[in-house]
């Protein structure tokens, strides 16, 4: 375990006057090394900026520069007339550094004397993966991102079908199931997707998963070696970083524009990358929507370089003007497509539900792997979800929570602009069930979320789902599953904190 850093020894940091990256940066990635590795702890008093500048042989400026990174990042925090200090609540990073810190830990142990509790470094990853395990409230708070209106879901209807198809369970249902899934449903969801999201496939080609998060992971075993390098869009979804990274892939973050993921600078990149994991229809969270011109110059680059590309359409069912946009699947000719949905946002995230639709080339061996690693999904679920869908209780669903969820989404728009002028801006979004909102400058994402987590109000920093430092700081704001009046309530929680922040 390295010794602590003390409060003079930062002064000593090496820096490498004449290599490529700048200096802040140098001091940057110094300063946030020694934070991760415990150098640094939670509340440790950094040096004022003139005086590490002195120190170290550079401007001030240079110093302040990277102090601000780091604020932005919520390594640092500032407190007014006292300095500056290390963040006692770490951002997601954190896991990650443990994570390598556990592989290279388990990297110099024996094997065979690490005895029985020694993790592969394949679970070393699993184990340290920033994505959170932990269940939701039984009232969400505000503004959560990613979760439906549970207050408005069919619960009595959704019990009258279930109690129906246990009464009439036959014994033959009660055994395994197939590993691809309920051929009912699978033939309801191929339905579904070819006249609502514009998906061309089969029946046989749709695979019924224990939702997207294990779709991703399955993808991510079969088509994937350690080492291969994958597009992800940055900023994106952390529970898609994480499986592919359990997978051993080398992630190329790949960034996004009012266009969407920016193709050419994949192509820079990493032009031989194996994979690429899109939200096309909705950027995960940005929201914006891939352009026909990036569509196809994404297909055409798959296609020459022989790579897959993992199409997740989360929400897109729910789009508030017009008809929701064809899926990039329904463009693909050369079968390089693996399209993903889920039913968690769009009925309820406890049901665990999804659906991976595989190209042909490719049914066999995801069939094949799903037996493997979950045998089949839970029957009885299927059966009623089944039931749900032919009889016209789905298509009614989301007809009803477009409505719902377009007018929570204008209440928390009109609240913020009443409200939050001047400090965040939240423009209309016409799909999905959040919005991003752009802070005014000088106010620090990362210290604005931790403040409106005590006070009860969940509203993530958008640098956590990035991997590089992003030009403007803003808020993922999630408004599906609350209602009119704590929408509010919250907005006039936010209006507190960002005034008190502005002014330190």
């Amino acid at each position: 375990m390295p010794e602590p850093l003390s409060f003079f020894s930062l002064g000593a940091l090496a820096l490498e006057a004449d290599s490529l990256v700048p200096l802040y940066r140098q001091i940057y990635e110094k300063i946030r090394e020694a934070i991760l590795t415990g150098q640094l702890a939670g509340g440790v008093r950094l040096p004022p900026s003139r005086a590490l500048a002195t120190e170290l042989g550079v401007s001030r400026n240079t110093v302040v520069n990277a102090f601000e990174q780091l604020m932005a990042e919520g390594y640092l925090e500032g407190k007014i007339g006292a300095g500056t200090y290390v963040s006692q609540a770490l951002p997601e990073e954190a896991l990650q550094l443990r994570n390598r810190q556990i592989q290279q830990t388990l990297a110099a142990q024996p094997g065979p004397e690490a005895g029985p509790t020694a993790l592969s470094k394949r679970g070393a990853t699993v184990a340290t993966t920033p994505v959170s395990a932990s269940g939701t409230d039984p009232k969400p708070r505000p503004f959560r991102p990613g979760l439906p209106a549970l207050d408005a879901f069919p619960y009595k209807l959704w019990e009258k079908i279930w109690v129906r198809r246990w009464r009439t369970l036959s014994s033959g249902l009660l055994g395994y199931g197939q590993a691809a899934g309920y051929q009912p449903l699978r033939e309801a969801v191929a339905a579904h997707l070819s006249a609502a999201r514009g998906v061309h496939c089969e029946a046989a080609q749709v695979l019924i998963v224990a939702g997207a998060q294990q779709a991703i992971d399955l993808a991510a075993r079969l088509l994937l070696d350690p080492g291969d390098a994958v597009w992800v869009e940055d900023p994106g979804y952390l529970g898609a970083k994480g499986a592919l990274r359990a997978a051993g892939a080398q992630l190329e973050p790949v960034p996004v524009d009012h266009e969407g993921l920016q193709i050419e600078q994949g192509i820079t990149q990493a032009a031989a990358a194996r994979m690429v994991y899109i939200t096309p229809s909705h950027q995960y969270p940005l929201g914006v929507t891939m352009s026909l011109a990036r569509r196809l110059a994404l297909l055409e680059w798959a296609a020459g370089a022989g790579a897959w590309i993992l199409e997740d359409d989360y929400d897109s069912e729910y789009r508030y003007a017009g008809r929701p946009l064809a899926a990039l699947q329904g463009l693909d000719q050369t079968g390089r497509v693996i399209y993903i949905g889920t039913f968690s946002k769009v009925l309820f995230p406890a049901l665990r539900l999804g659906y991976l639709v595989a190209p042909p080339t490719l049914v066999d061996a995801f069939a094949a792997a799903a037996a493997l690693i979950n045998r089949c999904p839970p029957l009885i679920d299927q059966l009623v979800l089944t039931d749900f869908i032919y009889e016209g209780h789905f298509a009614r669903h989301i007809r009803r929570m477009r409505t719902l969820y377009a007018e929570r989404q204008a209440v928390l728009i009109e609240a913020a602009q009443q409200r939050l002028a001047g400090l965040l801006d939240i423009k209309p979004a016409e799909t999905g069930l959040h919005v991003t909102g752009w802070l005014a400058k000088g106010l620090d994402a990362a210290a604005i979320s931790q403040a409106l987590d005590r006070r009860q109000v969940e509203a993530p920093a958008l640098s956590t789902y990035a991997m590089r430092p992003l030009d403007r700081q803003g808020l993922v704001l999630g408004y599906a599953a609350v209602n009119n009046h704590n929408i509010q309530t919250a907005v006039q929680r936010m209006e507190i904190v960002l005034q008190n922040l502005l002014t330190c």
